[in-house]
This record gives structure tokens, C-alpha cells and sequence, in this order.
């Protein structure tokens, strides 16, 4: 959908800022961008920069770790038999394999679960905690879960668990009956108030800050708890929370560990995702390469897949391992473009007369519940309205909501969670499950809670550029100091620059959905390549020689191993002015 363009800030710089540049070594550009991003002085741009781990904030400022880390190491040394539980995607992966691998680390046996996404849901089920007892385990752990589990943590308690919670996720009025909980959301707890410096921080984030203060008390020799942030660099880029602060702090470094890939795991994940084993790779490259791998093992059933390669000892281990996800991601991505295809046309037919429906309820009993939340995304990218995809299992309708800025869909939800068994999730992205009956209340609802918000007329995205970019000030200087900014996602995103017009010379397709274009400017001094991803039917043929401007990241493509610069053209207008 086109985008409406908007400047970063309007705001004049100062004329101090060259001074600032210099003092930085940095180029008057970068300063610029950065100081309309909010960073407004010296100390502000060097620590984004710079994003060393000395400014990590501590484990005890996250509310509830410093006592979670004491239930835990109490029951470890008194011998209870211990147990993680994770999510089944890449958040919840790689907090287990976090919390596993530095427990054994340590001396301590650590069992785990991974609930199986088709047969048993999201987060706790008292089936599979009844297993557990059965097996022995009286400590448990949850990762990137729990939070809202209050009736599954009643019933483990009664089991004689001692649970502790770990999560993330937004918590609801009344907190579980767990011995501890650690959340970076929390604001009040057992008559404490809390204001978290790192209240963004992804599950596996949380697992981190958890395992560090544990370090602190277990008995024993510390161990070097650096080794681990690959794992929360994975995780914390897959849950799409924001890159600012702390966050890009610890997947900042993690990344350079992705890149020694001493892990044989993500070494033969690097691989079969298309990347050289020792390859540099960015946020982009982990988010749309490495991540989907990983969680197409949860989504298509098993995550126990994806945890044996994360945990694998060797390369002979880990690489049909990886090859296995590599297929199932085939398999999802197929199965994923049926779904899409269905749903666009749902989404269609509900978003003009008679129906035209602000929010979208789209729904098909045979669709894949692992798939839905990725073709809610598309679906929201293609309508921009807040989406809701649903499938049904015996009965129960389980769903995936995604959503646009204006509008928090985890708040929308609780106003209507009488509808549901389960429910949760945050600003733009939440989960549910529900009796079937419950599907017509829902549908009618969601609808009135979007139009109370951002009303009946359709709303159109908006485009955040940071300033207009000639093609002739595009160079290699720029393209490595915008490297500085990385690993750019959310609450960090890419540099987006617009072109004065510019002229279309060439166009050629790439695959059915993809174009690539070679475009110039008015006098035809410097002539770039551009590549529109998802754009071949709107950027047709009869542009060619047309004078157009454009809304672009600029990139090095190192395609047969010679760097060139490219253009990822993020939106089109055919308005000159």
C-alpha cells in the first residue's frame, strides 16, 4: 500500500553539529540522521555508536530477578530436580538452549519442555505439567511464558513445583501464584514499584539477565556469560522488540559471535540459510534467513528440532539437522503462499461494500496455526488494517493477531477477554484461543474496537524518510558509516532517503513478484540499480522513461563477490514535488 512521507523530524539542526561530527569522526550525514533520531549530543550518538556491554544495565534492575535467581539456586543445591520451559519459537528456543547450556555449564542437570504448537498451545498446559511431576521434576522454569498462566501454575503448585516465571509478555491484573516471577514489564510487585531501564528486552533477554545473577550466587567457579549472546542476539532479532538501548547492546555483540560461528549449530544454520560459515551478518540477514529456519521447526510441529541443532556438539551433528529445517522452512513457505492467497481474498471482499470492516477477522478451519501469524503480517502490510487470522482444532478456534501502529491490539483483546480460553501479546502483535461459538461476538467486537480508535475511514501507513538523497551523494563512504547504525529492526530502522526525480531507463523482472529497475537522474549524470521486492505489478514496463521519485535504503549487493550499490526501493510516487 502506498505510504504517506513523512521527515523524520522537521526540527533545523544547529550549525554546531559539523563541530559535533568532527569530534565524533563521523560525517556531517550521520550526525545529521542521528541527531533527528533523537540523539542529540555527544555522549548520546558515541554510546549508540559504541554500544558496549560495560552499559548493560544490571541483572537485579529487572524486576524480580534477584529474587527468582535465589528460588532457583536454592532448589539447585538442595538436589530438586529441574526442569525449562520454553516457547516453541525463536525466542523461546534459544532461551531454553540459553538456560540448558549454562546450567550444565555449571555442574546441573536440566530437563526441558517444549510444547508441541498444534496439540497443546501456546505456554503451560496441566497435562504436561502432570507429566513432569510424574518424572520427578519439582523445579521448574518457564522462558518467554507464564506470565498469564495463573490457573497452570496454581495447578503445579499443587503438584509441589516450586515455578519460577521468566517472561517478557505484558502481564494481567492479577499475577500468577508462582514463588518468583522476573518480568521487565512489571511495574508493582509484593508492594514494590519498579521503572525497568530495559523494560524492551526480549524473552531470551530476560533468560539472559536471569542466568547472569544466578552466576553470581550458584556455587562454584562464574563462567563467562559472553559465549551465550548469540543465542539472544537469534532470539531478541526473531521477536521483532525494539534494537534501541540495552537490546542493541546485546545484539550488537551476539552478532559478532554469529560471526565466529563456533557454534556448530548456527555455523551449519549460517549455511544452509545461504550465508559463508564466517560470514558478517546483520539483523536483515538473522531476521529473514536464519530465524525462519528455526522457527519453522515450532511452527510446523516439533521445536525440539530446532533446540537439538542450537545445542549440537559437532558439525557432523549439526548439519542434517539444519538441512531438515531447511526443508520444513520449504515446506512452510509453501504452505504459507496457499494460506496468503486465501486470506487476501477473505481480506478483500471484508474490506469493501457491504462489509467494510476496519478491523479484519479472517478465518478457515484448515489453516496451519503455525503459518497464520506470518500471513496476518502480509495481510496487514497489503490493507494496513489490524488483522486477526484464525483456525479451528476440534472445536476450539485458535488465532494470531497482527496490527498497524495506531492501534494496540493487546489492549483491544483484554476489553473483550471474556471470548477467550487464552489470550496475550503486546502493541502490534497477540495470540488467542476461543470456543467456536464465540467467532460472531469476536468478528462484531474487533470491528467496533478498531473504528473506536482510528475510525471508519482506512488509514494509510506512513513512511518515516530521513531526508532527500541526490543519487550523486550515494558512495561507498555513506554505505559503510550507515553500517555504524546497525543491526537496524524495530525502534531502530533502516535509513529510508528520497530521491529528487528521477528517471526510469530499464526495467526486468525477478521471479513473478519482484522487479529490478536501473533508474538516473534528470540529467543523466549517475545512473543507479534498484531492486522493488513484492512491486513487479505496480512498477510495470510502461514506466519505462517515465519520470518518477522513489523512497529507498541504499545497500552493497556483493552478488559474484563484487560489491556494488544498490537501491531497496521502499515506495514510489508518481508526484514530482
Amino acid at each position: 500500500m502506498p505510504s504517506i512521507w513523512k521527515l523524520r523530524s522537521e526540527e533545523e539542526v544547529p550549525s554546531s553539529l559539523s563541530v559535533l561530527a568532527a569530534e565524533l569522526g563521523i560525517t556531517d550525514l550521520l550526525a545529521e540522521i542521528l541527531w533527528h533520531r533523537g540523539f542529540k549530543t555527544r555522549n548520546e550518538m558515541d554510546f549508540f555508536l559504541s554500544p558496549g556491554l560495560r552499559n548493560l544495565c544490571k541483572p537485579t534492575e529487572v524486576p524480580g530477578t534477584e529474587e527468582a535467581a535465589k528460588v532457583l539456586v536454592e532448589g539447585l543445591t538442595q538436589g530438586k530436580k529441574f526442569a525449562v520451559w520454553g516457547d516453541y519459537d525463536v525466542d523461546g528456543i534459544t532461551s531454553t538452549a540459553l538456560v540448558k547450556s549454562f546450567l550444565e555449564s555449571r555442574g546441573f542437570e536440566c530437563a526441558h519442555h517444549l510444547p508441541n504448537r498444534i496439540e497443546e498451545g501456546y505456554g503451560l498446559n496441566i497435562p504436561h505439567l502432570k507429566k513432569l511431576s510424574d518424572e520427578g521434576i519439582n523445579l521448574l522454569l518457564t522462558v518467554d511464558c507464564g506470565i498469564t498462566n495463573n490457573a497452570e501454575i496454581a495447578a503445579a503448585n499443587e503438584m509441589g513445583m516450586t515455578v519460577v516465571v521468566s517472561d517478557h509478555h505484558l502481564p494481567s491484573d492479577e499475577l500468577p501464584p508462582a514463588a518468583a516471577i522476573c518480568n521487565p514489564r512489571i511495574t508493582s510487585m509484593n508492594g514494590k514499584t519498579y521503572d525497568c531501564p530495559c523494560d524492551a528486552l526480549a524473552g531470551v533477554g530476560v533468560a539472559f539477565m536471569l542466568m547472569a545473577q544466578m552466576n553470581r550466587l550458584l556455587p562454584g567457579d562464574p563462567v563467562d556469560l559472553r559465549q551465550y549472546l548469540d543465542f539472544v542476539a537469534l532470539g531478541t532479532i526473531a521477536d521483532v522488540v525494539e534494537l534501541q538501548g540495552h537490546n542493541r547492546i546485546l545484539v550488537k555483540n551476539g552478532l559478532l559471535l554469529l560471526k565466529e560461528a563456533k557454534r556448530p549449530g548456527l555455523a551449519a544454520l549460517k549455511v544452509v540459510s545461504g550465508y559463508d560459515m564466517f560470514a558478517a551478518i546483520g539483523a536483515g540477514q538473522v531476521g529473514f534467513g536464519l530465524a525462519p529456519r528455526i522457527n519453522a521447526s515450532g511452527r510446523m510441529g516439533d521445536p525440539d528440532k530446532a533446540l537439538d541443532l542450537l545445542l549440537a556438539a559437532d558439525m557432523e551433528t549439526a548439519r542434517p539437522i539444519a538441512k531438515e529445517l531447511d526443508t520444513l522452512n520449504s515446506e512452510r513457505r509453501a504452505e504459507e503462499d496457499r494460506i496468503l492467497k486465501e486470506a487476501l481474498a477473505q481480506a478483500e471482499e471484508q474490506s469493501r461494500p457491504p462489509h467494510n470492516r476496519a478491523g479484519l477477522v479472517l478465518f478457515s478451519p484448515d489453516w496451519h496455526p503455525g503459518i497464520i501469524g506470518i500471513v496476518a503480517s502480509r495481510v496487514v502490510e497489503k490493507y494496513y488494517r489490524p488483522t486477526i487470522m484464525l483456525c479451528e482444532d476440534e472445536g476450539v478456534i485458535k488465532g494470531s493477531a497482527r496490527s498497524i501502529r495506531e492501534f494496540h491490539i493487546h489492549e483491544a483483546l483484554t476489553g473483550m477477554s471474556e471470548l477467550f480460553t487464552n489470550f496475550g501479546g503486546h502493541k502490534l502483535a497477540a495470540g488467542m484461543s476461543f470456543p467456536s461459538a464465540n467467532f460472531k461476538a469476536l468478528r462484531e467486537r474487533f470491528d467496533t474496537a478498531v473504528i473506536k480508535v482510528v475510525g471508519t475511514e482506512p488509514l494509510k501507513p506512513t513512511l518515516k524518510v530521513d531526508k532527500e538523497l541526490p543519487l550523486e551523494n550515494i558512495d561507498y563512504v555513506l554505505l559503510k558509516e550507515l553500517e555504524l547504525m546497525q543491526p537496524f529492526g524495530m525502534g531502530n530502522p533502516e535509513p529510508v532517503f528520497t530521491t529528487p526525480p528521477v528517471e526510469i531507463l530499464e526495467r526486468r523482472p525477478m521471479g513473478k513478484e519482484h522487479v529490478k529497475l536501473t533508474i538516473s537522474d534528470i540529467n543523466k549524470t549517475r545512473r543507479m540499480p534498484a531492486k522493488a521486492w513484492r512491486l513487479a505489478e505496480k512498477l510495470g514496463s510502461e514506466l519505462i522513461g517515465k519520470k518518477m521519485r522513489f523512497a529507498f535504503s541504499p545497500k552493497i549487493d556483493k552478488f559474484n563477490g563484487i560489491p556494488t550499490i544498490e537501491l531497496t526501493i521502499r515506495d514510489f510516487t508518481r508526484k514530482l514535488k
